[in-house]
């Protein structure tokens, strides 16, 4: 794995992830974002469904948690979860937790930290943890760690103790990492920790370069867990003690503004459950990324909303109907999306977002997905997933051109709207 960075404008690194996967054929352009999968299936998506969706990440994100209580059986099929899963042709990374589900705190220990299957509670000692890596057999993951720093009022002492635990869990999966056949050309990302304790982020990830990781984790900056302005200055001053040319992988963080300020930061890659978790709300991302001055040279029209009026109108002055927008909680609506259980949609025959691609919104409207969902049909969710996933996907692809052609400032402002004059 090679990171090769083309330009860096206001602190964005734009370049490409090279070399992936084990034949090394692959590559990922940065910033980007990794393919969100449970148990190893797009969530609502079958494989065919989901390559109808162009442009899809070269790396699938599998995680621990998720895959956990089936280890006996990955064991005995001895090809990995890729070929089980039948994720062919794609490079597959994994995560310790699921970031779109809830990791109840309390339950590390020195020695063992837990995650949360379908059949509740799964308790991991490193040796476990690298037993499942070597039954999954990814093209790379990231090693054990202590992520429990998020919670309001987190002493100093503890942040301190969730640095140690994750650097001597690093120690211990380097060491096992060399022993194991199954992960012989297999990566391994070291977990930067220290909660909002600058000190303590900065300990972390000088200590983490000096091993011999490919990437980096930076865990803790999850939505509501602290403030913009603090979390960007602190993945900044995290990331400017770290190796230029190894990758900046950051869980936890979906919401459009705050990918936009952490690559700000110096942040290379992202998770995309927040597709996901607007699908499940049922609700249809519809927020604006497009600055091209004139839409028939765009090759496509400035994506626009119905009000209940059916008065076109730009979406993110739409979306600031949509409350607070803050959208902390992972459960709560944001600015960037629009609830189509609403019955203003009952019979809105629009696509979801005018000017997309997807299949969803070049063969349904907004009342069909309605009707779906109001009668609880599975086909809602299909039809969501797949529109949500397309928006976010190219919504990381205006990302990249606006670096390209230095106009971040641009996409701000045109992705931000749903936040003004509230």
């Amino acid at each position: 794995m090679k990171l090769e960075i083309s330009q860096v404008v206001q602190g964005c690194r734009l370049g490409a992830l090279t070399g992936l996967g084990k034949t090394a054929q692959h590559s990922l352009e940065t910033p980007g974002c990794l393919l969100y999968t449970r148990c190893g299936s797009v969530p609502h998506l079958t494989q065919d469904t989901l390559h109808t969706l162009t442009s899809l990440p070269a790396v699938t994100q599998l995680t621990l948690a998720t895959l956990a209580e089936h280890q006996e059986v990955l064991e005995e099929f001895k090809e990995g979860a890729r070929k089980f899963a039948g994720l062919h042709d794609t490079v597959v990374y994994c995560s310790l937790h699921d970031p779109a589900a809830p990791n109840p705190p309390g339950y590390i220990t020195n020695k063992t930290v837990s995650v949360w299957g379908s059949g509740g509670r799964i308790e991991l000692t490193v040796a476990r943890y690298m037993a499942l890596q070597a039954a999954i057999q990814p093209d790379w993951y990231q090693s054990m760690a202590d992520g429990e720093t998020g919670q309001e009022n987190t002493s100093r002492k503890r942040v301190r103790k969730a640095v140690d635990r994750t650097l001597s869990h690093l120690d211990e999966c380097l060491v096992l990492h060399q022993k194991m056949q199954e992960l012989k050309e297999v990566e391994i990302f070291g977990v930067v920790e220290g909660g909002d304790v600058r000190e303590e982020r900065l300990r972390s990830a000088r200590e983490t370069a000096k091993r011999p990781v490919t990437g980096f984790v930076l865990d803790g900056f999850q939505s509501g867990v602290m403030g913009a302005d603090l979390r960007s200055q602190l993945i900044a001053a995290t990331t400017a003690e770290l190796p230029q040319d190894k990758p900046r992988l950051l869980q936890g963080v979906g919401r459009p503004d705050e990918v936009l300020d952490c690559v700000e930061a110096g942040v290379d890659l992202f998770e995309s459950f927040f597709p996901y978790q607007a699908t499940e709300r049922g609700c249809a991302l519809c927020f604006d990324f497009n600055i091209e001055p004139d839409p028939e040279r765009a090759g496509t029209r400035t994506p626009t909303v119905l009000n209940s009026d059916k008065e076109e109108i730009i979406t993110g002055e739409l979306l600031r109907e949509n409350g607070d927008g803050s959208g902390d909680a992972p459960g709560k609506m944001t600015c960037f999306e629009k609830d189509l259980r609403d019955k203003r949609y009952r019979e809105d025959f629009r696509p979801l977002v005018l000017g997309c691609s997807c299949y969803c919104c070049r063969n349904h409207q907004r009342a069909y997905v309605h009707h779906l969902l109001v009668t609880n049909e599975l086909l809602a969710g299909v039809l969501l997933m797949l529109h949500n996933t397309a928006h976010y996907l190219s919504f990381f692809q205006a990302l990249r051109r606006a670096l390209a052609q230095d106009r971040l400032p641009d996409l701000k402002k045109q992705v931000l709207q749903c936040h003004q004059g509230q």
